[in-house]
């Protein structure tokens, strides 16, 4: 079975890997689709500290039962997404009802083997069926389930406003999420081209920081300040212009993290009386909010994704995405088409 494996930072390959048996309480996923995620980026760079190489990457999935083990009530060809964390069931944050947030959490393309091959054997209590959407929309689920769920966090009401940091496929859930939840959405991204899918989802403001008007623009839709802010670039730029721009009494939710620790004027959360907040991963309820949303907004998958390629091209879409972050908002792979020749490195 084949599958993309980035072997060290800077190469990938397409390399042959065993197919699992299939246990009492697990399922066989038959790949169709795998998305891209920032995390699988900053591995390709040599900038996770959660992995170890080689590694196979994706854990934005879609694809159809394949086969089912014992005890398993659910049915062979159904579509379905996966969620891809799993998380040890004992510590503080599982025994809490969050295993989003779990200690110990292994995420499929991370810590462990990802879904960027044929097919991947998964306990059933971690796959979704999903009806009435098209298979290949069933990747974007999880990485707009991150963004809902940091909306999730910031405790959003209808009327207030948010303003995201980050056009990329996290903060383009972050607006999908918001937007569900009645808020006024201002969008912030270097990218003009990432500004422009954020204007077509129904941002209601899109603010570039290269231009020398941007704050100013701000401030006009908002003399006060946003009720909430949303990181999701993880840069220090980032995390110390929300807690500077949301309104007093306001809310910060980072999604991103900063790859270096950030000195913070920390009078500022006392004086306005902030709320910070970390956001990570997503609930089931998020996923399944995700999936009412796509439902009820079938064009928004079109907007987002940037190409559709077989897995013989993976490592190299990966390597152009490295170059030219700006150009893409969402890679995806189609497992479905031809077979690619083993040991192709790029």
């Amino acid at each position: 079975m084949q599958a993309l494996a980035i072997l060290e930072p800077g190469r990938t390959a397409i390399i042959d890997v065993p197919a699992q048996a299939v246990g009492p309480g697990e399922v066989r996923v038959e790949i169709a689709y795998v998305g891209f995620c920032g995390s699988d980026l900053t591995s390709f760079r040599g900038a996770n500290p959660l992995v170890s190489y080689p590694r196979v990457p994706g854990h934005e999935i879609a694809g159809t039962i394949s086969e089912l083990g014992d005890g398993v009530d659910l049915a062979i060809g159904q579509p379905v997404t996966i969620v891809p964390y799993f998380n040890c069931g004992t510590c503080h944050a599982c025994r809490l009802g969050r295993p989003n947030a779990c200690t110990n959490n292994q995420t499929m393309g991370v810590q462990r083997e990802g879904a960027m091959t044929g097919n991947v054997v998964v306990p059933a209590s971690k796959v979704l069926p999903v009806d009435a959407l098209p298979l290949r929309d069933l990747a974007l689920v999880e990485p707009c389930a991150v963004g809902f769920h940091a909306v999730r966090r910031a405790e959003i009401v209808p009327g207030e406003t948010v303003l995201i940091f980050g056009c990329g496929m996290i903060g383009l859930g972050a607006l999908m999420g918001a937007r569900r939840a009645g808020a006024r959405t201002i969008m912030c991204d270097l990218s003009s081209e990432k500004l422009a899918v954020a204007r077509a989802l129904g941002a209601d403001v899109t603010l570039n920081p290269t231009d020398p008007g941007w704050r100013q623009a701000l401030l006009d839709c908002v003399p006060d300040g946003p009720d909430a802010v949303i990181e999701a670039v993880g840069a220090e730029a980032t995390f110390l212009q929300a807690i500077e721009l949301v309104s007093s009494c306001g809310r910060v939710v980072y999604i991103g993290y900063a790859k270096a620790p950030i000195a913070y004027d920390t009078k500022i959360f006392i004086t306005k009386e902030l709320d910070i907040r970390g956001s990570r991963n997503a609930l089931p309820r998020d996923f399944q909010d995700v999936i009412e949303y796509l439902r009820s907004n079938p064009e928004a998958s079109s907007m987002v994704v940037s190409v559709c390629v077989p897995l013989a091209r993976s490592g190299e879409l990966l390597a152009e995405w490295d170059r030219s972050p700006g150009r893409f908002t969402k890679i995806l792979i189609d497992l479905k088409s031809a077979a690619s020749p083993l040991g192709q490195s790029v």
